[in-house]
């Protein structure tokens, strides 16, 4: 192999050398957990003990670093297992197969797991660097059946492996974004939680404005809304057209982009050219602050119709246009995403596992909703600045995972 096929492309500056390729038996004792059999007798754990016995649901839970364990093993349970009293780096081989796991506790490691003992890598490094090959272990399982590793082929496992003083630089940079991206993704759950509090306080009227006294109103669900735009069984291929491949033309908002409250780019879209739209929407046409709901696939998802941009409205999705001298759109918007009006239109969908609600069905529904315009206004925008938060705190943690696979796919050879 060529030196030059052995540098990564992104490197820190004072580091020339080629990378070295070792085995990963090499590199460690690699040795695999074990379980004390039957596993489900209660004499194995115990509350009183200080030793965690290590699950796949705490991996997936906590993304590989354990710092904490529910279960405990007690002393008898102990002898018949591993028990890491520092910190190890693991590797998973059961359910979360080729998943990387660094405990920060004293743990048990029983046999769906691997440990690699006495390494002479740095743990963070190689915890990173597994990670990103964790695809590559597919390989090892027959089509449509579970992936099958063991020790052997761990052990025989390549890696191209730089100096260790490279090996910190690197997992040094990665630890920083992974504390980022676990930073972002508290604050989002943290913002979600306090935007489902509001929505309950506030649209079961515990919670009300200063200077706001009027009871609200019951009205149907259509009277204030002028027209519906639905395009339930159109499709490019029954119009004899395609989409277009670039982000070019029209955007398509289909229920897969329609989130709560507002559209998101960065998974699968489509793009119309100005023929198919004008095949597709005729006269109709969407305008800034038309609401958006989904309804199927998934049902209930809201979003307000962008201020720039021209747009098609896709399938499983239709648009509303709002009489806004009886409706505020940034109230609709949000009372559409509330559990109130959410667990009526589950109780008159339709389906099995992908709940539907048709036009006709949500004629038949009920709003409870304030008289007074300006008191909705106040509403939905209070919960629209909310949804703003959590729509900027999405978009940078899908920056930081950007960045994070960027920097992975450049900096390991």
């Amino acid at each position: 192999m060529k030196n030059e096929n052995l540098v990564p492309k992104v490197r820190f500056k004072g580091f020339s050398d080629p990378w070295e390729q070792r085995k990963l038996g090499d590199l460690a004792n690699v040795v695999r957990g074990a379980s004390p059999r039957p596993i489900k007798n209660p004499k194995w754990f115990s509350d009183d003990s200080s030793i965690g016995w290590l699950r796949i649901a705490d991996v997936t839970q906590q993304n590989g670093r354990i710092r904490f364990l529910e279960q405990h093993i007690s002393k008898l349970g102990q002898e018949k297992t591993r028990v890491l009293n520092t910190q190890h780096l693991l590797l998973s081989i059961a359910a979360t197969v080729g998943k990387p796991v660094m405990n920060y506790v004293s743990t048990g490691v029983h046999d769906g797991f691997l440990i690699f003992l006495n390494p002479i890598f740095n743990l963070e490094y190689m915890f990173q660097w597994l990670g990103f090959i964790r695809p590559t272990w597919g390989r090892y399982g027959q089509p449509g059946s579970q992936v099958n590793l063991n020790s052997d082929i761990v052990r025989n496992k390549k890696v191209l492996i730089p100096t260790i003083d490279e090996q910190k630089k690197i997992s040094s940079l990665l630890k920083r974004i992974d504390d980022l991206i676990a930073a972002n993704e508290d604050k989002l759950e943290q913002l979600k939680t306090l935007k489902k509090l509001m929505m309950q306080k506030i649209f079961s009227q515990e919670w009300r404005f200063k200077g706001f006294t009027d009871p609200w109103e019951q009205r149907k669900f259509f009277d204030n809304i002028k027209q519906v735009l639905d395009y339930r069984g159109k499709t490019p291929k029954k119009l004899n057209m395609k989409w277009n491949e670039e982000p070019k033309g029209y955007l398509a908002l289909s229920a897969i982009n329609v989130k709560a409250g507002y559209i998101d780019k960065h998974i699968e879209t489509y793009y119309a050219s100005e023929k198919l739209y004008k095949k597709w929407m005729g006269k109709d046409s969407l305008s800034a602050g038309d609401i958006l709901f989904t309804t199927e696939a998934p049902m209930g998802n809201v979003a307000l119709v962008p201020d720039k941009g021209k747009y098609i409205l896709s399938q499983r999705t239709i648009a509303f246009k709002l009489d806004k001298a009886k409706l505020d759109n940034l109230f609709w918007l949000e009372f559409l995403e509330s559990t109130i009006f959410k667990s009526k239109a589950v109780a008159i969908s339709s389906g099995g596992t992908a709940q539907g609600v048709s036009q006709k069905s949500l004629r038949q529904v009920i709003v409870i909703i304030p008289s007074d315009v300006n008191e909705q206004k106040r509403i939905g925008q209070v919960l629209v600045t909310v949804d703003n938060l959590i729509a900027a705190n999405e978009d940078k943690l899908n920056q930081l995972k950007e960045l994070k696979k960027y920097l992975m796919q450049n900096m390991f050879v």
